[in-house]
């Protein structure tokens, strides 16, 4: 592994001990950030798998529904049953905490559904209908929210992993042998002064 081009002197190695520890104390925070954000986006996951259940289920009966109206009013008096139907959706951007991070994210406000539908032209496949499909969005915004959530998530894993995996790999490992590279010519140099000083003692003593 390769060292830092420094010279071998004893303030050098203490800013490379410095450098050391807060590499170290950094991987092991990071470590656990990932470690959070990995569970995280696994519940995340999970909760998108459910969702996705979900809207197939509801899938299965929505368009069926559909049909079925479609069949026993016809296209054309169908088009003019709708004409006056109208609902607003907000889009709402908010903030998710999410593994202790704030993730922005979206909600869409769905209204309450209102059966316009009148007695004399109504009848039971056109509420149903309308059910069926505010159901079905709902199931949809939810699960775009979450999938959202889980995409950013899924991102930060990826950062916090390369951030780790620099540090593991090459941060730690050069501070590493850069220490002991420093030690080891500073140990040296304390024997040579050692024998050195032992030298001049016998000399002069003789």
């Amino acid at each position: 592994m390769a060292r830092e081009q420094i010279a071998p002197t004893k303030s050098n190695l203490l800013k490379v001990k410095e450098r050391l520890n807060i590499a170290q104390e950094g991987y092991d925070l990071l470590e656990q950030k990932r470690e959070i954000l990995v569970s995280e986006l696994m519940r995340k996951v999970e909760q998108v798998k459910i969702l996705e259940r979900d809207l197939d289920k509801r899938v299965e009966t929505a368009y069926p529904c559909l049909k079925k109206m479609l069949v026993k009013a016809g296209r054309e008096r169908t088009k003019r049953l709708v004409q006056n139907i109208n609902y607003n959706y907000r889009v709402v951007e908010k903030q998710v905490v999410a593994a202790g991070m704030k993730l922005p994210s979206l909600e869409v406000e769905i209204p309450a559904i209102d059966l316009k539908f009148s007695p004399k032209n109504s009848f039971a496949e056109c509420d149903e209908t309308v059910i069926e499909f505010f159901e079905l969005l709902k199931i949809c915004t939810e699960l775009a929210a979450v999938r959202t959530i889980a995409w950013r998530l899924a991102r930060e894993v990826r950062r916090t992993q390369r951030r780790v995996n620099a540090l593991e790999k090459m941060v730690i490992p050069i501070a590493s042998e850069t220490k002991v590279y420093i030690e080891s010519v500073l140990e040296e140099r304390e024997r040579d002064a050692f024998f050195t000083s032992k030298l001049l003692k016998k000399k002069k003593g003789a």
